[in-house]
């Protein structure tokens, strides 16, 4: 365009890339003035950027001019091209929104409709789910009223019934379902919106936890209470020893009572990932045994402290010790007897069960507690627990000094023998036979007659 029409004007400077408005007025201004004047300038290369402009703007207007027919030409051609590509992609838009329309009624619609209708069956489902669950938790709540009125029969003056203690065990296994039922929360179990529930909070406040409660105190109780002894306590010299029949009556009340405590046991955390635990050790049972054990020992600790202080009272008092002593070794069969509910065994310890010899042995509810206690027999335990407190009971009364004392001192033998005697009583078919309490009798003996010296 230059080259066809000279011009003064540099066409080349203005096209390049790095060309800068800044630099070409510096170097107007700087070619129209004097640097050493004071007051510039600018009217002239003001004057030759507008003359410059309407040069360029003349140039424009002629090029325009000349070449209006080819540019509306090429318009016009250009614009009817676009028409025919309007007119043939307008029928494949048309083809393409019919299609969609087709589509739309075949399957969008029909997704949605089906989408409305899994969504309600989802509800349905749910619905079915929580009312299965309810239902199993009022029939469960249902039977353990029934289990309840067997185990604790209302006043009646027309009907006398007695205590039903097996009773005692349904009602504690029906509880442990339902603790079950009621704790298996988690997403795509059965109990998982049960806790929303009204009517299953209420059961849980009005039935639940009082009829737990009821049965927790009766097996504690039972526990408490367990006593087979035919030594007669003091005062009691003439009551009539129990027989066969009570005697059996107080073992099945008793077994009765520990396995309702297995049952009412809170479950065990869930097992670690490495964790190979198979215990069976149930907390409130352990506990009630121990407690047993713990008031005999006290109760056998207290009574000997005070009849060494009075020595005419100890052959009474080591009565009691030996008939507390017989009951503990009555409890250790009976507990040794008692298998653990399945249920409640670990499930990769309840195939092994039954299967070998070792498992099977060793499946009981005496084991617990000797692991709990760390000892291996419940009379040693408590001889040698009773003379480890007994020891300290006696050096206070030789540091009293006194009649008590010196009797204690003058008739050392006597006790050594009354003692020794306790000891094979008490012990009377426990494990080991008559020559393997020899120990338990060393360590009375030596409990008592090691404070008072030579």
């Amino acid at each position: 365009m230059a080259d066809s029409e000279p011009s003064y004007i540099d066409y080349e400077a203005f096209l390049d890339p790095s060309f800068s408005p800044i630099s070409f007025a510096n170097t107007l201004v700087t070619a129209t003035n004097n640097p050493s004047d004071t007051p510039l300038d600018l009217s002239t290369p003001l004057s030759r950027v507008l003359f410059d402009v309407q040069e360029i703007d003349s140039h424009i207007h002629t090029l325009g001019t000349k070449a209006a027919l080819p540019l509306l030409t090429h318009t016009a051609a250009r614009t009817a091209s676009a028409q025919r590509i309007l007119q043939h992609v307008s029928a494949h838009v048309a083809t393409l929104t019919d299609n969609y329309q087709r589509l739309e009624a075949e399957v969008i619609q029909r997704h949605a409709a089906a989408t409305q209708v899994r969504t309600a069956a989802e509800h349905l489902w749910l619905t079915v789910k929580i009312g299965r669950a309810v239902s199993r938790c009022l029939l469960l709540a249902r039977q353990l009223e029934a289990q309840m009125a067997d185990f604790n029969p209302p006043i009646s003056t027309a009907i006398v019934r007695t205590e039903d203690h097996r009773a005692m065990v349904r009602a504690a296994s029906t509880l442990h379902t339902l603790r079950q039922l009621l704790a298996a929360s988690q997403p795509g179990e059965e109990g998982e919106h049960l806790a929303r529930v009204t009517v299953i909070t209420t059961l849980q406040a009005e039935m639940l936890a009082p009829a737990e409660q009821r049965l927790l105190v009766r097996a504690q109780q039972a526990v408490r209470e367990f006593s087979t002894s035919s030594l007669a306590p003091t005062g009691a010299a003439t009551a009539p020893a129990a027989t066969y029949a009570q005697t059996e009556e107080t073992k099945a009340r008793t077994t009765s009572a520990c396995l309702a405590l297995c049952f009412l046991s809170p479950p065990p955390p869930p097992l670690l990932l490495g964790d190979s635990s198979t215990d069976f050790q149930p907390p409130l049972l352990l506990s009630a045994l121990q407690t047993y054990l713990q008031t005999a020992l006290t109760s056998s600790l207290a009574s000997l402290a005070r009849a060494l202080g009075t020595l005419p009272t100890l052959p009474r008092t080591l009565l009691e010790v030996a008939a507390r002593c017989q009951n503990i070794v009555a409890l250790e069969p009976l507990l040794e007897s008692i298998k653990p509910p399945t249920a409640l065994l670990p499930s990769h310890n309840r195939d092994s069960i039954g299967v070998s010899a070792a498992g099977a042995a060793t499946a009981n509810l005496l084991q617990p507690l000797l692991a709990a206690l760390d000892t291996a027999s419940l009379p040693s335990f408590f001889w040698r627990s009773l003379a480890s407190g007994l020891a300290g009971r006696v050096q206070e009364i030789v540091n009293r000094g006194g009649v008590s004392a010196r009797t204690l001192r003058s008739q050392r033998e006597k006790v050594r023998e009354s003692i020794r005697d306790c000891v094979v009583r008490g012990s009377q078919g426990a494990k080991g036979g008559q020559g393997g309490w020899e120990r338990e009798v060393g360590v009375m003996v030596g409990s008592v007659l090691g404070p008072l010296g030579r």
